[in-house]
């Protein structure tokens, strides 16, 4: 039979403007959107209605709208024509229909509809919603999304899109003749009653009293799933299936064929399935769900949800937003950060994980999901679900403490040191350390006490990824290696000094060396970004990178020197750095456990950056440095294909170290960097590199402030020698015509010079700013006295602190009782005794 031919009798003599609705579409109804289930006017033979789609009519007429469209609207319902029985031989059991149908379809395997043709069209709408209503309190049909007199039904030639492939319907009786008066449908199919309101969900509970002082706010989760408990009582429970799964006995295993029992699972809630999951894979059972088999066992949803329960009561917001908190830190998802909750994430795009702080109302989704939260409701005198209030998660959010919430310290991206030495191994969220280890373990390798030959096979390994590199000095070569091994412990050190690149001309390797040395602390590769103008760039720069916990934060290209921005230095010999958040009103302090990097032609540090940075220089003996080829073109990829291997390889030098009793090599102390020093410098000095450092001792020796500052200090004791003078007579003797002041006079106009004129407030700030400072044996300092003005004076230091000691001397500093040490030999040119 047609879809057509079925209609046209349902529907025969019907008025020129009145019609049944029907609707049609492909695929699963269940996900359709709303737009896909849109009615029209069935018009017989104008409508296409093709059997491989999912069909449907209404068993009312309806009349069109002011805009001539059909919806299955009260305002616009005609009569009732047909009522219908759903999942029958499924929810309800083939027994229960009473009264032969007019026709019975069946929609999935085992599942039918079944449908009574009323003999006389039922125009009131209220007794037509009184009929469906008795129907679907009988148990025989659910309620419709519409409402009752806007139930729709399926056709005979359709199929059912919630099966994979697609059901076909197949129209099992068809006997238009059988037509049924409303009494007859009561009485046929046993109906009760005939209520005039929609059915409404009986009360599982007796009346809850309204909250009192003290209320309880939080109902700790149950300690067993209520669910397992009543399957194991009914005798229902098999074995467990692991991942949260369990083998049960179906509860309709006797409609099964043949009543086989197998092949049936639940399980436990998750963040897909926040109520548990039921699967019977026997036909019959095809559409039962987990809210059936809930029912069945009589267990409330909320006990399903395996979740503890926070109470919103009013005056206890303080008890509610602790105990939220507590939810939230058991939930093992968020953290706190720098007086922030962030919680960690992984970009789906790059793969990159980062440290996420938590906006406002993704807090509130964040709460949602800790645990089930309720309100007193008066009306319905019960604890009713709702969603956690937005002021609880504004004042969760501004909070000054989190004494619940674990604190993020950073991300590992591979195994990391503890403070006593050992590895860490396991990924995920460490206690102790408050790290939280994002990579996978079964990557790396490492003897449980490597030896020195297992080190001098790993520096083998990272000497050969070096290899191509054209190195200036072996110290450059020294520096570099000390850069892959502080990229592998990174996570593992408070502070560590920067790495810069340096070469004469472009495509000498720079950027590669930097993504070889990236490679080393991150299996992602760099974002390089430039390098900010000035310190407030700096400053928000730095707060946005290291809030995400990177790896590196790398500055390329860098067109002028490593200036010393007040913040970078901060980042660079501080674990953690203060600043406010654009955006939120709030103070951030931030750990600063990332490598630091930069890259640049005939540029480096100066300033104070020049002790906080190691340099690598780079010096390719050709002409066009960028046309040289390699036998490894690819060896940034080769190490993010193997990176277990050279991370472990790196570790192991560290280890071995640190297993043969930390061996002190002697060389000069590096201040502020003693741990870096420790696991950095010194194992690979004990298998014999040089020292890594003498670049920083070498930039030191040529920063071009402490040359300027060289050059005043011997003009201006040539001009006044111990004697006191104010800047004004500085200026006034530089003026003087006498070539022996023309050294002073050119310093000074260095320093000050404005528009030829040399600046004495400018000079005044100058010398104030390096006052005390020893150069050369000597330094310039504030001469006391009683005069208004300010008056400085030159003094020649006895003795002068070496820049070098032992290593194994922290803390102690040598005396030489000659002026000729290594710095002022260095400012004097003699910069190759500090290469050694």
């Amino acid at each position: 039979m047609s879809n057509d031919a079925f209609l046209h009798t349902l529907f025969a003599c019907l008025a020129p403007d009145v019609a049944p609705v029907v609707s049609s579409f492909v695929g699963n109804p269940a996900s359709m959107p709303a737009s896909a289930w849109k009615s029209r006017r069935w018009t017989d033979g104008e409508i296409a209605l093709p059997s491989a789609a999912n069909n449907y009519f209404s068993l009312g007429t309806f009349r069109p709208n002011e805009t001539g469209a059909y919806r299955r609207r009260k305002a616009q319902f005609v009569a009732l024509h047909a009522v219908m029985l759903d999942d029958v031989g499924g929810k309800v059991p083939l027994e229960r229909v009473t009264l032969p149908p007019t026709w019975m379809l069946e929609t999935s395997p085992g599942n039918h509809q079944a449908g009574y043709l009323l003999r006389e069209p039922l125009a009131d709408g209220l007794l037509a919603d009184r009929l469906m209503n008795a129907i679907v309190a009988a148990g025989l049909c659910d309620p419709g999304a519409n409402g009752p007199r806007a139930r729709l039904a399926r056709l005979p030639m359709a199929v059912n899109g919630k099966h994979a492939p697609p059901f076909p319907c197949r129209l099992l009786t068809w006997a238009p003749d059988l037509r049924y008066s409303v009494e007859e449908l009561v009485t046929g199919l046993q109906l009760e009653s005939m209520r005039t309101e929609r059915p409404t969900r009986q009360a599982t509970r007796a009346p809850q009293a309204r909250p009192d002082d003290g209320e309880a706010v939080w109902i700790p989760r149950p300690e067993e799933n209520a669910v397992l408990v009543v399957l194991r009582e009914r005798g229902l429970y098999k074995v467990p299936l692991g991942d949260g799964k369990y083998d049960i006995t179906c509860p309709w295993v006797e409609a099964h064929t043949g009543a086989a029992d197998g092949g049936t699972a639940y399980f436990e809630p998750d963040d897909n399935w926040p109520i548990g999951g039921f699967k019977c894979l026997h036909g019959h059972c095809a559409e039962r769900h987990i809210r059936d088999l809930l029912a069945f066992l009589n267990v409330e949803v909320n006990a399903a949800r395996m979740k503890s329960t926070i109470r919103v009561v009013a005056g206890e917001i303080h008890r509610v937003v602790d105990v939220a908190e507590r939810e939230l830190a058991q939930s093992r998802r968020h953290y706190q950060r720098g007086g922030l909750i962030v919680t960690v994430v992984t970009d789906p795009g790059t793969r990159e994980t980062r440290i996420q702080d938590v906006s406002q109302p993704a807090l509130v989704r964040s709460l949602a999901g800790a645990a089930l939260w309720e309100r007193y409701d008066a009306r319905a005198q019960d604890w009713v679900r709702t969603d956690p209030p937005a002021r609880h998660a504004a004042v969760l959010f501004d909070s000054t403490s989190y004494p619940h919430l674990p604190v993020l310290a950073g991300l590992a991206r591979q195994p990391y040191l503890r403070p006593d030495g050992s590895l860490m191994m396991a990924a995920g969220y460490d206690a102790t350390t408050g790290m939280f280890g994002v990579f996978d373990a079964r990557a790396f390798a490492f003897a449980d006490k490597p030896t020195r030959a297992m080190a001098e096979a790993a520096l083998a390994q990272l000497r050969d990824l070096l290899a191509e590199f054209s190195f200036a000095g072996e110290t450059d070569r020294a520096a570099a290696l000390t850069a892959l091994l502080t990229a592998a412990i990174r996570a593992s050190l408070p502070v560590a000094p920067m790495f810069h690149v340096r070469a004469h001309m472009v495509g000498s390797g720079k950027s590669y060396l930097c993504e070889l040395i990236t490679a080393f602390a991150t299996p992602q590769r760099g974002t390089p970004t430039t390098f900010p103008a000035d310190d407030e760039e700096c400053r928000k720069l730095l707060l946005a990178e290291l809030l995400r916990g990177p790896a590196v934060v790398e500055f390329d290209n860098l067109t002028g020197d490593l200036v010393a921005h007040k913040s970078l230095c901060t980042a660079l010999t501080s674990e953690h750095m203060s600043g406010r958040i654009l955006g939120v009103s709030k103070t951030a302090t931030v750990n600063t456990r990332a490598l630091f990097l930069s890259s640049g032609n005939n540029v480096g540090p100066v300033q104070d950056m020049t002790r906080r940075c190691i340099s690598i220089h780079l010096a390719p003996d050709c002409e066009v440095p960028a046309a040289r080829t390699f036998t490894r073109p690819d060896l940034v990829r080769d190490v993010l294909r193997e990176r277990g291997r050279y991370v472990s390889a790196a570790l192991t030098i560290i280890r071995a170290w640190i297993i043969a009793g930390r061996p002190r090599t002697e060389c000069k102390s590096l201040a502020s960097y003693g741990d870096w020093s420790d696991l950095c410098r010194q194992p690979l000095m004990w298998l014999g590199c040089g020292d890594p450092t003498a670049s920083i001792f070498q930039a030191m020796a040529e920063d071009p402030d402490r040359e300027t500052l060289a050059r005043l200090l011997n003009a201006w004791f040539a001009g006044f020698g111990k004697t006191p003078a104010m800047v004004r007579d500085a200026v006034r003797q530089a003026h003087a015509l006498h070539d022996e002041h023309a050294e002073l006079r050119e310093v000074l106009h260095d320093i000050a010079d404005e528009r030829g004129e040399i600046n004495r407030r400018k000079l005044g700030w100058w010398i104030r700013r390096h006052a005390g400072r020893i150069v050369d044996g000597m330094r310039i300092v504030r001469a006391t006295g009683n005069g208004s003005a300010e008056r400085w004076r030159i003094e020649v230091m006895e003795s002068v602190s070496l820049v070098s000691s032992l290593s194994s001397q922290p803390g102690g500093k040598g005396v030489s009782g000659t002026a000729d040490n290594d710095y002022a030999r260095a400012s004097r040119g003699g910069s190759p005794a500090l290469r050694s």
